[in-house]
């Protein structure tokens, strides 16, 4: 039995090592034209501010892949042959299989703009994306960053700590208000621009100015004002990477359509992570997760059903985290999304730069927000689950401080204003 995986990031790799751990005996290849080894995809912002080397994102040495007998090809997967199961590389010919797992993860969105094209205009995704910002900052002393969201602040940082000016531009009201609530939000738009970075607001990009010589040189806003800049960063959010299958018949929509053991709509093709569109079975509704636990969790789960088990994909309570600008983002649960009777305690120190989220119903707990703080996953996690009152949670709040020893404590301070709110 041979299985080929199409992508080494977390989802890919996961599912090699479950498949591996399961089916001792299985030929198993994982086919990656952006890296012979698999890396942290989050920790490339560290390796532009000289924080890591990429040598240290690689979670594995490079002989562990040997040992587990885990083939990696670098190259390209240009075409899928479904009727004769096999794969057509770009410089290697072509691979047979018997299972084949699609896990080509997300792309950069580029929304059509006159100009999106030009040299010095990027995302920040992939490494290449990495090896582009490194020629494209040589000559960069400005930078406008269109888009929001967590990789448009992590490239303000990155470009920050090189002393380029930086420049948002969003078309929201307040950056990330489409995730945050309001008040997270505008803590967020305090931050940034106390570190210098200039943000404008509810405005859209018209065009991106060529210089003449087919290199950004500026962009101009919806109102017909310029901003002059060397490097464009788009970053409006990613998509999943589709373009392998879209010549072919595998079902898409937004991504690659799956149920949820991560069966595509031709046999013995699988596609899980970024790239795949789960089919809830509710309604006709569909679910696309984009984050790094939940392509792992993804590919867990897709590892088991191609070595043979029976398995369903539960995403479990959501969770997601960050650090950017110095500052701890941390949510689990349901948090902003107006669950029906839900209720809100919030809590914000003078600083702007500390606040605590709890989102309840009359059932129990079912969200949390941590700005600037640390909180332990598994707590939350279980006072979730077991649907804890808020009171229960305001009283044994500090059990779920993750803070390192020393770091101040604020949980008095905190509870003492949420009961108030509770009166």
């Amino acid at each position: 039995m041979h299985v080929a995986i199409i992508g080494n990031g977390v989802t890919g790799v996961t599912a090699a090592m479950r498949i591996r751990r399961k089916q001792p005996d299985w030929r198993i290849s994982i086919i990656s034209g952006e890296s012979t080894h698999h890396f942290s995809r989050p920790a490339l912002m560290y390796i532009f501010m000289g924080h890591m080397t990429f040598q240290q994102t690689k979670p594995f040495e490079d002989d562990f892949w040997h040992r587990q007998r885990l083939e990696l090809i670098r190259d390209w997967v240009t075409g899928i042959d479904h009727d004769r199961k096999t794969l057509t590389l770009h410089n290697s010919g072509a691979v047979s299989y018997d299972k084949l797992l699609i896990a080509t993860g997300s792309k950069s969105n580029k929304l059509g703009w006159p100009g999106q094209d030009l040299k010095g205009v990027q995302g920040l995704y992939s490494l290449m994306d990495l090896r582009l910002l490194y020629e494209n900052v040589k000559e960069t002393r400005q930078a406008v960053i269109v888009g929001g969201g967590l990789i448009g602040i992590e490239l303000a940082e990155m470009l920050h700590s090189r002393n380029i000016e930086v420049t948002f531009l969003i078309r929201e009201d307040s950056y990330w208000d489409n995730i945050l609530p309001s008040e997270e939000s505008q803590m967020l738009n305090h931050i940034i621009r106390e570190e210098g970075i200039g943000l404008v607001t509810g405005t859209n990009l018209k065009e991106i100015v060529d210089d003449g010589n087919g290199r950004a040189c500026g962009i101009i806003t919806e109102f017909d004002e310029r901003i002059d800049c060397q490097l464009v960063g788009l970053t409006p959010g990613v998509t999943p990477n589709t373009d392998l299958v879209k010549e072919s018949i595998i079902e898409t929509g937004r991504g690659i359509l799956v149920d949820r053991s991560f069966h595509t709509s031709v046999p013995d093709i699988y596609a899980a992570g970024d790239c795949a569109e789960i089919r809830n079975g509710i309604g006709g509704e569909t679910m696309i997760q984009q984050v790094w636990y939940t392509g792992k969790k993804q590919g867990e789960t897709v590892g088991d059903v191609l070595a043979g088990e029976v398995r369903a994909y539960d995403p479990g309570i959501w969770f997601n985290s960050a650090k950017f600008l110095n500052l701890e983002y941390q949510t689990y649960g349901q948090v902003g999304l107006n669950v029906t009777g839900e209720k809100n305690l919030f809590w914000e120190h003078m600083d702007r730069k500390h606040a605590v989220r709890l989102v309840y119903t009359d059932d129990g707990i079912i969200g949390f927000n941590f700005m600037g703080l640390r909180a332990r996953h598994e707590v939350c996690e279980r006072w979730i689950v077991e649907q804890r009152p808020v009171q229960f949670v305001l009283d044994h709040l500090r059990e779920a401080n993750f803070d390192p020893e020393f770091f101040r404590r604020y949980e008095p301070e905190i509870v003492g204003a949420l009961k108030e709110q509770l009166l």
